[in-house]
Formats: structure tokens, C-alpha cells, sequence
């Protein structure tokens, strides 16, 4: 979860937030902290490795709702992988002046993705062996930057010494989206269930963990960009802000360690994304929710997933820029997120034992900036918006028609399913 989110939106979210940016980090993890409640009390009473498609089966029943929610959730780890190769591509560029150059963004970024897939291809050790070194080199560079760039720079200059009154309330609704989109890796942390020791205690342990540390190291950063570099700055660099913050608090040096730092964490978060979502598509695939073909390749069902996410991530990298590319993210995870509690209230809430109040707020707080986020896109980027909901409106309806094909009956919701 650490790294790859706080290097591709930092200035995504100070673009629409203005010098409240940090705070926006602080509102993101408090919405998905509710939203987390959903996913710890599922989890804690059926631990699996089905993760979101056994919660969304377990709501819904294996019809149309759960496959295509489990779909979307797929789709956005998959767009996550193409938003974190185009920062990549953005951070190893600045050095060399051609983080505009949208040709070499496109390549570097495909080259990355490709890379994840032979890294993937060679086995899980190598994916646990790769991700446990670049872990300790991100997470640890991430914050000796943040703290060195603050201790430089104090708290009341760059972006903090400007007017807040000329951030509009729904601008930094809007910018929330982009922050929750830095926490949502939590949800992966569902399909451990199988694999670790005391499940119904120790899954939800891990997610509510993995949200303090990130929200503490989040805020952190924002705190460090904001310092150095006021809020126009942070948009003319918003693909590369924390390159840009490190060179005016830390010099040269600085600059160079912050560059290698996010190289390295994008590396690694694509690498963890290909893996993740190929194992998804693949189970998916198995609980026959998703149709799959072979086209002729050799080897398993895990193997060709891992084909047709490289495929996806990078035409996606190469022909949307990281705004884009964000924002289909945000609105694919938060329909998806609508959906997994609005299941659980629905059919699940007294059988797990959970509060209505809380499921309830956790709709309404994704409702909310679900909806600002809309309405700014709207504004300032209407096609996108356009996309985002032609797509989201096909994943359901292929979804229909794949299942009245194969002939899936719907079970109740809340059957016992495992």
C-alpha cells in the first residue's frame, strides 16, 4: 500500500485541494476506515482467500451484482498498475527533462508493465523476494524525505503561507477520491484469509494496522510537499511533485534520493499489482464469474490472466495521461465499494453482528464524494465521466449476458458459500 499511491496522486489531490491538501489525506482515511468495517467483519467471520468476490457472493448470491462488482474491483487494480508505470515513467524522465514528453512516458511506462509481467512469470518467490527488498528501500526512503524536507523547509512556507478561503468545499471533496484511491490496497489484505494464522482475528488486525501506518506516512509526505513548494508548483509538477519538492529542501542530493526512492516504489507497487490482480481474475475465472478464453496460449488459467493484465495495463498506460487514468480508478473502487456495503446491510449486517449506522455512514461518505468527484469531473473533464460510466454500464451488461449463457441461477443472498 505504502509507496507507489503518495508518489502518482500528491499532486493530484493538492491540484484540487489547494493548501488543505494534507487534510484530505486525514478525511480519505477516515472514509476508509468506515468503509474498512465492512471488509474486517466479513472477513473475521469467513476468512478465505475469495477476499471481495466471497464478500460479494456472500451479499449478493453468484449472480450479475457480485460478478460485475468483483469486476470492477479487478479493473481498478488493473488501472492502479497503469497510473503507478506512467509515474514511473514521469519520475525517471525528470532527470533528464522529458517528463512531458508523452512518447518516452508512454514506452517507459509499457516497459515497466512488461518487466512486472517476466518478474511475475518467474515464479511467486521471485514476486515475495523482489517486493520484501524494494519494501524496506520505499518505506524507509519515504520517510527520511518527508521528515528531512520538513525539518528544512518548517511548516509555514510554500503551499501553507497561501490563502486557504479560495479552496471550494466540493473541489476538496473532490480531491478526496484521489486519497482514498491511496489507501484502497487495504482490500487485497481480504483474500489472506486462507493463508495466515488465526484468520478471524488477525485479517482484521492487518487492515486497521496497514491504515494508521499509511495515513501517518501519507500525511507526512503531504506535509513535506506543501512545505517546499506552493500550490502552483505542486500542479505544474503534479506527476512528479515529490522530485520537485526534494530539489528547493534538500538540494541536489535530495533530489536524486528522492528519484531513486520512487522508482524504486513504483517498481515494486506494479509488480505486487500484476501479481495481485492476475491471482483475482484467475479465482474469478474458477467461480466461472468471468468468461476466459486461451487464444491458443499454453499453460494455466494464472498464466493467461497474467498476459491479459499486462495487456490491459499497458494500453491503458500508453493511451490515457495520469489524471485520467486516476480518475477511472476512483470511480470504478467506489461504485464497487457502494456495492460490497450496501450488501452487507442489506443481507449480511445481522448475521456478522454489524452496526447499521456504521455500513450506512460508510455509504453515505462514498456517496458523497463519489458525487462531488463527479461533479468536478463534469466541470473540467466531462469525457471522462462519459467513459467511466459507458464502461462501468458494459462490465454489467456483458456480466448478464455471460451468465444467462452458462445458465447461472442466482442463489439467495447469504447462502453458505465458501
Amino acid at each position: 500500500m505504502i509507496g507507489a499511491g503518495i508518489f502518482a496522486l500528491t499532486g493530484q489531490i493538492a491540484q484540487l485541494a489547494g493548501p488543505l491538501f494534507p487534510l484530505s489525506f486525514v478525511v480519505g482515511a477516515i472514509v476508509t476506515a468506515l468503509a474498512a468495517y465492512s471488509y474486517i467483519k466479513m472477513s473475521n467471520a469467513w476468512p478465505s482467500s475469495g477476499g471481495i468476490a466471497m464478500i460479494l457472493q456472500k451479499a449478493y448470491g453468484p449472480g450479475v451484482v457480485a460478478a460485475s462488482a468483483s469486476l470492477l474491483m479487478a479493473l481498478s487494480m488493473v488501472i492502479n498498475e497503469s497510473l503507478v508505470a506512467r509515474t514511473f515513467a514521469a519520475y525517471a524522465l525528470r532527470p533528464f527533462g522529458q517528463e512531458e514528453n508523452a512518447l518516452f512516458l508512454s514506452i517507459l511506462a509499457l516497459a515497466l508493465i512488461v518487466f512486472a509481467y517476466f518478474v511475475n512469470a518467474s515464479g511467486n518467490r521471485s514476486v515475495s523476494g523482489f517486493s520484501l527488498i524494494m519494501s524496506v528501500i520505499k518505506v524507509g526512503g519515504i520517510v527520511v524525505f518527508a521528515v528531512a524536507a520538513i525539518w528544512a523547509s518548517g511548516f509555514f512556507s510554500g503551499a501553507f503561507s497561501e490563502d486557504i478561503s479560495q479552496t471550494g468545499g466540493g473541489a476538496f471533496l473532490a480531491s478526496v477520491a484521489f486519497s482514498i484511491l491511496a489507501f484502497k490496497g487495504f482490500t487485497t489484505i481480504t483474500n489472506s484469509g486462507g493463508d495466515i494464522v488465526d484468520p478471524h482475528r488477525n485479517v482484521g488486525r492487518t487492515i486497521v494496522i496497514s491504515i494508521v501506518i499509511c495515513v501517518v506516512t501519507y500525511l507526512l509526505v503531504a506535509l513535506a510537499v506543501g512545505a517546499s513548494l506552493t500550490i502552483g508548483e505542486i500542479a505544474q509538477a503534479r506527476d512528479y511533485s515529490l522530485a520537485a519538492a526534494a530539489r528547493p529542501a534538500l538540494g541536489q542530493l535530495g533530489f536524486w534520493f528522492t528519484i531513486i526512492i520512487a522508482l524504486s516504489a513504483t517498481t515494486s507497487g506494479v509488480i505486487a499489482s500484476v501479481f495481485a490482480v492476475s491471482r483475482m481474475l484467475a479465482m474469478l475465472t474458477d467461480m466461472k464469474m468471468i468468461p476466459h478464453s486461451h487464444f491458443g496460449m499454453k499453460g494455466g488459467i494464472r498464466s493467461h490472466m497474467l498476459v491479459y493484465t499486462v495487456v490491459v495495463a499497458g494500453s491503458l498506460a500508453v493511451l490515457f495521461d495520469l489524471s485520467r487514468i486516476a480518475s477511472l480508478g476512483a470511480f470504478f473502487y467506489l461504485v464497487m465499494d457502494m456495492l460490497v456495503h450496501w450488501g452487507v446491510y442489506r443481507h449480511l449486517r445481522k448475521e456478522i453482528a454489524a452496526k447499521s449506522s456504521v455500513l450506512l455512514a460508510a455509504i453515505a461518505a462514498d456517496g458523497v464524494v463519489l458525487a462531488a468527484f463527479t461533479a468536478t469531473k463534469l466541470d473540467t473533464d466531462p469525457l471522462i465521466v462519459g467513459i467511466a460510466a459507458a464502461l462501468i454500464a458494459a462490465v454489467f451488461a456483458l456480466e448478464a449476458l455471460f451468465l444467462r449463457r452458462i445458465g447461472r441461477k442466482d442463489e439467495k443472498p447469504g447462502s453458505k458459500l465458501r
